[in-house]
């Protein structure tokens, strides 16, 4: 872990929601006027969409080893290596996949499924944000968790969760409500092995719960909205955490356990702003003068 250049990491499965969180950070940073260097997991998927294509047509019994969340379909030596270099020296290599929603770059003439060409971080920052499904990633080969200062789980109900990302898959990226389905199916055990282990390791995670009914999350339904959910926040240390300061200030927030915090959906980002401020804030103040 580093105190000089802090890495905060915010790890979810595809249609977890962890750009909400993201969100709450980039107002945060704007707030406190601080420079952070952004870092989209996507990145680092080791094909394009048009390789992974490729590979579909001619070495079909390749697949089930290629879903984005397997360690063979990504490059993370080079995460590790960023992480690690950012940790001691505030510097690094990146680049960027092209989503459909990114329409500034598609104006450009990027093609979606597709990466910008590495390039250099932003120098002179702050800290270093990543935004991903690997940040908190152990295996055999890699500890990609040992080099991050907060490290943040974002993890809906399973069923909420492919809600999510059915919904997400067909209105901003056009694919088929089957198309996507069958991602989601064909996923499974590397979610179980790569995705889930994570969230054991974080230092918060941020769970949203339904309270309609989601029990056929493959019928074609409405998100549920934060006023019709719980968020269930758990700490791994929560003998720093100031229940009764959070319990004052969040309205209708009641304690399920003693490192666990219930807040209603719609307090969602009132309570990301209490907790995760002074967090960074800690962060910042530790690091050593440069």
């Amino acid at each position: 872990m580093s105190r000089e250049y802090p890495i905060v990491a915010i790890t979810g499965s595809s249609g977890a929601g962890t750009t909400t969180v993201r969100r709450t950070f980039e107002r945060m940073f704007a707030r406190e006027n601080l420079h952070a260097a952004f870092v989209d997991g996507d990145a680092f998927h080791r094909y394009t969409r048009e390789e992974l294509a490729r590979i579909s047509r001619e070495e079909p019994e390749r697949m089930d080893e290629l879903s984005h969340f397997a360690v063979e379909a990504n490059l993370l030596d080079e995460l590790d290596a960023l992480f690690q270099e950012y940790g001691e020296q505030g510097k690094g290599t990146y680049r960027h996949y092209i989503h459909a929603e990114d329409k500034h770059m598609i104006e450009a003439g990027q093609q979606v499924g597709t990466f910008t060409e590495w390039q250099p971080l932003p120098s002179g920052t702050d800290l270093l944000f990543y935004e991903g499904l690997h940040g908190g990633l152990v295996s055999a080969e890699h500890d990609i968790a040992r080099h991050v200062d907060l490290l943040i789980g974002v993890a809906p109900t399973i069923n909420l969760e492919w809600i999510q990302k059915i919904d997400r898959d067909i209105k901003m990226r056009g694919h088929s409500q089957e198309a996507v389905i069958d991602t989601i199916l064909g996923r499974m055990n590397d979610y179980m092995h790569y995705i889930q282990p994570q969230f054991s390791r974080t230092h918060i995670n941020f769970q949203r719960v339904p309270t309609v009914d989601t029990s056929n999350p493959f019928e074609v339904q409405d998100i549920p909205t934060d006023a019709e959910s719980f968020v269930v926040i758990r700490f791994r240390d929560y003998t720093k955490v100031d229940f009764p300061y959070l319990l004052a200030m969040i309205p209708d927030a009641f304690m399920s356990r003693p490192h666990t915090l219930v807040v209603p959906g719609a307090r969602m980002s009132l309570a990301m702003d209490l907790i995760l401020g002074p967090l960074m804030r800690h962060l910042l103040d530790q690091r050593r003068f440069r």
